[in-house]
């Protein structure tokens, strides 16, 4: 009856049987204690065993050699390899079946070389390895990481001929020591390859993250119309889900279907992680709720899929599903949760689970302890974080890279990079993931020369072919204004971009102002086969933006329809705002109107889109429409109100605005805020009223709320409030030239030629430098830039031909250049010739050479429009007949018919 129940895994029976015996004073024999110790065995039951140990010894039967293999099997099985080895060399004649129990004991332990010892021990002591030996072995071989051995093992399986199959565990053997291409060659070479062959070499491949390569395997076993079993299913699945391939996602479902196994709990558990990983969040929720038994595994599994697709709420809320289910959480359970918890700073969850794990079997090793320390760094409690490292019974470089990851993503630069010296001082090597945490805190800092010397030891430590290490390395160069070196590293002919390392070089040449860089590497992305996704999306369309390049605008928005990219909330602010700012206020309302989900960043994009056209009786109505449907206004909702009110010249409205914010709104002002009610005023001439405020404003003044007041002095000519602001600006922002220009021309309009001469002498022996004036316009897709006093462009005699044309017409109807903002010492015919040089009006006059009699024109510049071209502006659309919208850095003018938008408040 023993017998019958272990031989039929009905272990708690045997033992339950083995008992009654006893109780009947039936004694057992040496077959008895077998078959007993195979039913401790197989429960893991160590206190029973040790008593049935007891009556082996009191039977004289340790020593015989059936009982003795038991015993040392039950001691390895339970983790007791001294009392397994005290057992076996108690055993006067050793069998294979005793050496292969102490192999396999010592192979599944931390003692994995004992079990090569023992291996060799065996035949000196003149007894043959046999199948299950070497089977055996293997485990211990693969956890030694040791290509020597494996090579060794390969070695004695060629000269003893053993059948083919067991060239499957090579396969796996060599997988999991790192050499992929051995294993690859023993699979190569194998004649008659089984299920099992294709699924270990797709594990191996997958496990040395070769994933193209496993999804080949698979093609050739879909192409050879082989059967599909669950290891190379797993694998494939794994692969696809790594790379992101939901068509070959959806392949290998298929193609499960076909074979049988998509309802096995093995495949459908990565079945649905695929699909997850994919994107295709609906489709793993419905494999999940399809599957009928769901264990620990499957909720594991699940949770780790949506927090890892960046969905924390379904992740959390599938947590708070699996506890009413009354399932405990494992550690597993627990390492997929924990950085939800962190992402989405629950902390009063993360805190519950920290409890739970003090008060279950988990403990504290170190992925846990990780786990916990990353939550609370990303929660921001450091202290709890750093209390809890300081315990840990043992700490690795990933616990380290937590902190230091941490203290990185919350700006504290600092504390990131002493924490990185700390783990060098405390004799710890970093790894890839510590270098990726740590360049962040660099640029955080703006160290390009800390960032120079973190690369000298990526070079030192050989992580420069790590993508991830090699994206963040441009990224700190980028944002770090080395746009050159940013370029050296991506251009690299080794290096394989992914879409991260295009999002990366995107968004760093627009972080530096080179918006046509950005999107002409958009283009080289599209033609390389790299599939922007919602992140290259939202780079890319603020790249039309600042170059108002509508056409390369709308193209975008083309792709967004196509994609499917069209109902995210961020992609929909972004081509509201680059409408606005290619001057087409039309497409943005549309676009707004459509949205089905709309954030208060939404309204805001809107609001400033009404602001930067001049439109404050728009943005006012808008910001009640706002309050109207509940929209919760914030700080940059009044920046952009009371910009439009500005703008608008609404000086009662933006009083009104202003003063409601803390007491309607509860909004403190901030220095945005005043700078804005600074210009409001100010536009409007209340210049002793904007010195005023400024004077009673609850904390001192920043440079921009100075420049606002020192631009409404040139405005209206106040050298005394002028010389006011410059005197505060200089403190403030000592290598600005551009307030000491400003301040030039304020005397140049007053007639005071000395003190602009004065200004001027005193801008040249300070060496600071005015930013030239530079405009841009898009001609049939292609940008074209000029900079203020450029004659190198190939067709500037023509342009300058037809400005003498439109300067004789303008002339005679009543035209005379406002010279006042150059040197007095130049000729008349010289200061025209110089206000012609002016950026805008050499884009002008290529836009009227180049485009189509009729067709509006966009025009960008990146200073404030002056006012004779502000004038002439507004002649040259009258002559032409053309629109011609002009975005400078302060507003939208739209010239029509000789007039502007602006009213001529600007």
């Amino acid at each position: 009856m023993i017998r019958g129940y272990t031989r039929t895994n009905q272990n708690r029976e045997a033992l339950f049987m083995y008992q009654k015996m006893r109780e009947k004073c039936v004694q057992p024999d040496k077959y008895t204690f077998t078959f007993v110790l195979k039913a401790c065995t197989g429960v893991l039951n160590l206190e029973m065993g040790v008593g049935i140990h007891e009556e082996i010894v009191k039977n004289g039967l340790e020593s015989d050699v059936f009982v003795g293999t038991g015993l040392v099997d039950f001691y390895c099985k339970v983790g007791r390899l001294d009392n397994a080895k005290e057992v076996f060399e108690k055993i006067p004649e050793l069998d294979v079946v005793a050496w292969n129990a102490m192999i396999a004991g010592f192979s599944q332990s931390v003692e994995p070389l004992e079990a090569l010892r023992i291996f060799y021990k065996m035949q000196l002591a003149g007894i043959e390895p046999n199948l299950v030996s070497l089977l055996n072995l293997l485990p211990a071989v693969s956890k030694l990481s040791s290509v020597h051995c494996c090579r060794a093992i390969h070695g004695f399986v060629i000269r003893r001929r053993f059948p083919h199959f067991v060239l499957n565990g090579l396969i796996d053997m060599y997988s999991k020591c790192g050499d992929v291409d051995s294993a690859l060659l023993v699979f190569n070479r194998m004649f008659g390859r089984d299920g099992v062959s294709w699924g270990t070499m797709m594990a191996g491949f997958v496990r040395n993250s070769c994933l193209v390569e496993a999804l080949e395997l698979f093609d050739c076993i879909k192409r050879e119309k082989l059967d599909l079993n669950q290891v190379a299913a797993v694998s494939a699945l794994l692969a696809a889900a790594e790379t992101r391939d939901l068509e070959k996602g959806r392949e290998i479902h298929e193609y499960s279907v076909r074979a049988g196994i998509d309802s096995d709990i093995l495949v459908a558990t990565p079945l649905m992680t695929m699909y997850a990983k994919c994107g295709e969040l609906e489709k793993a929720k419905q494999i999940f709720e399809d599957i009928p038994r769901k264990d620990i595994v499957v909720w594991s599994a699940v949770i780790a899929a949506f927090v890892q697709a960046g969905c924390l709420k379904e992740g959390l809320s599938l947590f708070r599903q699996m506890l009413r289910e009354n399932l405990k959480p494992n550690r597993v359970t627990v390492l997929g949760i924990l950085p939800a918890c962190g992402e989405s700073s629950d902390i009063n969850l993360g805190k519950s689970i920290h409890c739970y794990m003090l008060k279950s079997d988990i403990g504290l090793d170190v992925s846990t302890g990780t786990a916990l320390v990353a939550m609370y760094a990303k929660c921001r409690l450091f202290s709890v974080a750093h209390a809890l490292f300081s315990r840990l019974p043992q700490e690795d470089v990933i616990t380290w890279n937590a902190l230091i990851n941490g203290y990185a993503q919350f700006g504290e630069g600092r504390r990131a990079m002493e924490m990185f010296h700390q783990l060098r001082a405390a004799g710890y090597y970093p790894d890839s993931g510590t270098m990726v945490g740590v360049l962040p805190a660099c640029v955080t800092m703006n160290e390009l020369e800390q960032g120079t010397c973190i690369h000298g030891q990526i070079l030192k430590f050989g992580f420069e072919a790590d993508i991830h290490v090699k994206n963040a390395l441009i990224n700190m160069y980028a944002k770090c204004g080395s746009v050159t070196t940013a370029e050296y590293l991506f251009n690299e002919p080794e290096f394989t971009k992914d879409e991260i390392s295009w999002n990366i070089i995107i968004a760093g040449y627009m972080q530096n102002g080179r918006a046509k860089e950005a999107i002409s590497a958009f283009h080289q992305m599209r033609s390389e086969g790299v599939w922007p996704n919602l992140v290259t999306i939202v780079s890319i369309l603020p790249a039309a933006a600042f170059l108002a390049a509508l056409k390369q605008g709308m193209a975008f928005h083309a792709y967004v329809v196509h994609t499917g990219f069209g109902s995210n909330v961020l992609v929909g602010n972004s081509l509201v705002d680059m409408y606005a700012k290619c001057g087409r206020l039309d497409y943005s309302e549309e676009y707004f109107d459509q949205m089905k989900n709309k954030d208060t960043v939404s309204w805001n994009v809107m609001l400033s889109g009404y602001a930067m056209h001049g439109l404050g009786k728009a943005a006012m109505a808008l910001f009640l429409r706002m309050q109207e449907t509940c929209v919760e206004v914030d700080s940059v909702s009044f920046v952009s109100l009371l910009s439009a009110c500005r703008h608008g010249g609404l000086i009662e409205e933006g009083r009104k605005v202003f003063h409601s914010m803390n007491p309607k709104h509860k909004i403190e002002p901030k220095l945005e805020h005043y700078a804005c009610m600074v210009d409001l005023l100010g536009r409007a001439g209340e210049m002793d009223e904007a010195l005023n405020f400024i004077q009673n404003m609850p904390m001192a003044a920043d440079a921009v709320v100075w420049g606002a007041l020192l631009g409404a002095s040139r405005m209206h000519s106040n050298v005394q409030i002028g010389e006011i602001a410059l005197g505060h600006l200089v403190s403030l922002e000592p290598q600005n030239a551009a307030h000491h220009v400003v301040l030039s021309n304020i005397y140049a309009q007053s007639g005071r030629w000395g003190d602009v001469r004065k200004m001027r002498k005193s801008i040249s022996s300070m060496g600071l430098k005015k930013i030239p004036g530079c405009s841009w316009v898009e001609i049939r897709k292609e940008v074209h830039a000029f900079k203020v006093g450029d004659q190198t462009h190939p067709q500037f005699d023509k342009m300058r031909q037809l400005w003498n044309d439109l300067h004789e017409k303008m002339e005679r109807i009543g035209y005379v250049a406002d010279t006042s903002c150059v040197l007095h010492n130049v000729e008349e015919e010289e200061k025209e010739l110089f206000l012609f040089s002016h950026s805008e009006r050499l884009a002008i006059t290529f836009a009227l050479l180049n485009t189509e009699p009729g067709m509006p024109i966009n025009i960008v510049k990146n200073l404030r429009v002056c006012l004779d071209c502000h004038i002439t502006i507004k002649l040259i659309s009258q002559i032409t007949d053309r629109k011609i919208i002009v975005r400078d850095a302060s507003r939208f003018h739209h010239f029509e018919k000789g007039t502007c938008s602006c009213n001529d408040y600007w």
